[in-house]
């Protein structure tokens, strides 16, 4: 099992720590709802060295990820970085993934870390030597800062003006790159670094943050956040058989160029999906989780929750799901079936509030 740089670190706060994708990972350290918290009003430290980052270079990368990537990235300038997926042939989701534009002909892809070699495999085989792929996810450790507070405690310890840094877009500084994106909702930086930096670069971040009662936070509040947020995760709202549009992802499937799978996705536009995902709170006091069947009120099985958690900062349960499109209208109330008894939740829109 792989360990990230900063892996001791961990094991000196006293983590726990889970395989996840591969990787020996810290789940959490005090506690979900604290850790959640923390960011949600403060700041909080993520490793995310597990993540994959791919780069693609040449004259015609532009071209060839235009062909592959749902989004346009015809309108990226050198800087801007921009959420994607890359469809497969059969009108699924291979990955969602940010894109950076480093220059002119040169981008960087940052996958899930699950998906790293599904990905490059992919890559490769639609290249027919049109550009230069490498994989540099062994060489590159993330940590991510989030929070109200981030930007007080990075501007402490860098000579930057990331206040002035717009959302998805990025700038180097010394081997580094600071990017103003993250998964919580919350506000924040994530920072790529040479795994030989990463724990320097962790501690110094600690200590610049000592004031601010800088905490570290593990994958399982980061995954709160998120649901919170509504944000997809791969393997729950997205996979390999779940088509973008199904997932409220149209925004970053474009019509206007041409790429895998988009004569399907344009039709899927037009004429509408089967199922979709929605948001939806617990009327009832009750935790909604992963694999939990949807029901119509009048007891029709009409759908399967894909994410849920009782929500630290609403202290209720929330959860995404697909359904059958013709259940999926806001203020629709629903049941959801937890242990073999019927509880009532309405689909809301998200974020959650």
């Amino acid at each position: 099992m792989k360990k990230t740089p900063l892996y001791d670190l961990h094991v000196g706060y006293g983590a726990k720590l889970v395989d996840f994708a591969g990787f020996l990972m810290p789940i959490q350290y005090k506690g979900i709802s604290v850790e959640h918290n923390c960011v949600k009003n403060n700041v909080g430290v993520f490793d995310v060295s597990h993540m994959g980052e791919i780069l693609i270079y040449g004259e015609k990368s532009e071209y060839f990820l235009q062909s592959v990537l749902s989004n346009d990235i015809s309108i990226l300038r050198p800087g801007q970085a921009q959420y994607n997926c890359i469809p497969n042939d059969n009108g699924g989701i291979i990955d969602d993934l940010i894109l950076y534009k480093l220059d002119i002909n040169k981008y960087m892809l940052v996958v899930n870390a699950s998906n790293i070699e599904k990905n490059i495999d992919f890559l490769i085989s639609k290249n027919k030597n049109i550009v230069n792929i490498d994989n540099l996810s062994d060489e590159y450790s993330l940590i991510s800062v989030q929070g109200p507070n981030s930007l007080n405690v990075l501007e402490k310890l860098f000579k930057l003006e990331l206040a002035d840094l717009k959302y998805y877009c990025f700038i180097n500084h010394k081997d580094l790159i600071f990017s103003n994106t993250g998964y919580t909702g919350c506000g924040g930086y994530e920072i790529y670094c040479k795994n030989e930096d990463a724990v320097g670069l962790w501690n110094n971040i600690f200590e610049a943050g000592s004031e601010f009662d800088i905490k570290p936070i593990g994958l399982a509040a980061r995954d709160t956040l998120r649901l919170e947020m509504g944000f997809c995760l791969y393997g729950n709202e997205l996979n390999d058989e779940i088509s973008p549009i199904e997932a409220g992802l149209s925004w970053i499937t474009k019509t206007n160029t041409i790429f895998t799978s988009s004569s399907l996705f344009k039709k899927q536009k037009e004429v509408g999906v089967n199922k979709k995902l929605i948001g939806f709170e617990m009327l009832e006091k009750a935790i909604p989780r992963k694999g939990y069947a949807i029901y119509s009120f009048d007891k029709q099985e009409i759908g399967i929750v894909t994410s849920g958690t009782m929500s630290p900062s609403l202290k209720k349960g929330i959860g995404l799901g697909y359904v059958k499109s013709s259940f999926s209208n806001l203020n629709t109330k629903i049941f959801i079936e937890i242990r073999g008894n019927m509880k009532q939740a309405l689909i809301v829109k998200t974020p959650f509030k």
